[in-house]
């Protein structure tokens, strides 16, 4: 039987070589913040209970987690005294838990739930501390797992303090690590701080594990599950990896890319099979695509699109925009909060906002519901098999009736009955020599 688990996730790092006004758990990879996905890591992991640890030096962190998981879950730090002691101060927290607690970090966002699997298999066989590690590339300042001969984890060592034997090691230490609530806690109690920087060091917890004659092990995970990240350029290269991997998660679901690494993904991305991506697409979140086309740099956030749509070039489908089957939105076409019926089509230059398209209808190029009246939004709404004219303005509230048609450049301010014909711009007229005359004027003016 499982047993209870909870989590500690540190958070509270100063994270200043980001050089942002933004703390740096609350950056984001795949649109999604770095603190936020280590949460989600942890809820799938079926953790009970989950602890952030948070410095006092960024509120702006403790507010994020209490607005998500609220008051219990935030453990303050103050001062900063090194991981151990960051750990430590999630203690009370945990008060009374019975069960596993693992240590993560709000920095790693490419660490899933399924990263802490070995950890858990180590416990079940019978580790009492349970360490994650990864071959490095570039092993550098990561500290080393040292190894005994039965494969028990006898000691970590840190890079400013290894011999050149052990700095030839490429097993280092993740920080992330598992153990019983009550040991790992009990153990952290007896960590010092006898070291140049006076912090007490999470990875002294396997000595003082191994001096109570207790079981710790080490397992083995991918490097780039693990990447932390304390750079801009660290964060850029957790979202090339980020994207990588949805990239070819959507390929191998029978999604077609002709030039995938140009193509941006967030990490709530729904894609069918079947559906069509071309270069340059970015999608914002909370986007959901059928077996649709998209057109090369095309952007799409918060929108449904349909089986059969084909959407862009250079389109742009914001939060509400609802695209129905066998729609088309064309080149240079916006739709906000707008429904677009069953092969309605706007192929060029429009705006549609706060409104609804009906099925079959037709808006021409350079069409704009004027949604706005500077206090409020209203709704536009355009009937099945509607045509609008090109460049015809409707200024809502509004309601274009089935099958009705609107002239070019009208600028409608009333509803439309169904089948009729509105037409709202000014009588044309036409003053003939006009044209002569002002030329010859213009020219009697010139300098010689």
């Amino acid at each position: 039987m499982q047993r209870a688990r909870a989590a500690v996730i540190l958070a509270a790092g100063q994270g200043t070589r980001m050089r942002s006004p933004t703390p740096k758990v609350l950056h984001k990879v795949g649109g999604r913040t770095m603190l936020d996905r280590a949460i989600d890591a942890c809820e799938a992991l079926g953790c009970a209970r989950i602890v952030v640890v948070v410095g006092a030096h960024s509120p702006q962190v403790g507010a994020h987690v209490r607005a998500r998981l609220g008051d219990a879950a935030v453990a303050i730090q103050d001062p900063p005294l090194g991981t151990a002691h960051a750990v430590l101060a999630a203690k009370a927290s945990l008060e009374g838990f019975e069960g596993d607690v693992v240590v993560a970090y709000a920095d790693t966002p490419l660490t899933d739930a399924d990263v802490f699997a070995p950890l858990f298999a180590l416990r079940e066989k019978g580790a009492d501390l349970a360490i994650l590690g990864f071959d490095a590339v570039d092993p550098g300042p990561y500290g080393r797992l040292i190894l005994g001969k039965d494969g028990a984890l006898e000691r970590i060592v840190e890079a400013k303090d290894a011999t050149p034997e052990e700095l030839a090691i490429s097993f280092c230490n993740s920080g992330l690590l598992a153990a019983d609530r009550a040991a790992l806690f009990a153990w952290l109690s007896q960590v010092g701080c006898a070291n140049a920087k006076g912090e007490y060091y999470l990875t002294d917890i396997v000595a003082v594990a191994r001096s109570a004659q207790r079981a710790v092990r080490a397992a083995k995970v991918a490097e780039t599950k693990v990447m932390g990240v304390n750079s801009q350029a660290e964060l850029a290269d957790a979202e090339r990896i980020f994207q990588q991997g949805r990239r070819a998660e959507f390929l191998a679901a029978g999604v077609a890319m002709a030039a995938p690494d140009t193509v941006h993904f967030a990490y709530d991305t729904e894609v069918a099979a079947g559906a069509v991506i071309e270069p340059h697409v970015v999608f914002g979140l909370g986007a959901k695509i059928g077996r649709a086309t998209l057109r090369a740099f095309s952007h799409i956030e918060g929108a449904n699109v349909a089986d059969g749509a084909v959407i862009g070039p250079y389109a742009r489908l914001r939060p509400g925009a609802e695209i129905g089957e066998d729609a088309h939105i064309g080149n240079f076409v916006e739709v906000k909060a707008a429904t677009i019926g069953r092969g309605a089509k706007a192929n060029h230059l429009a705006y549609l906002g706060d409104g609804a398209v009906g099925e079959g209808a037709n808006i021409g190029a350079g069409v704009i519901f004027c949604n706005y009246d500077g206090f409020q939004k209203s709704r536009t709404e355009v009937g099945a098999r509607a045509f609008v004219g090109s460049n015809s303005a409707l200024v809502a509230p509004v309601r274009i009736g089935d099958g009705a048609y609107v002239g070019s450049g009208s600028v409608i301010v009333k509803d439309v009955p169904p089948d009729a014909l509105a037409l709202g711009r000014a009588v044309q007229t036409e003053k003939l020599g006009w044209a002569t005359r002002f030329r010859q004027a213009m020219a009697g003016r010139r300098k010689p």
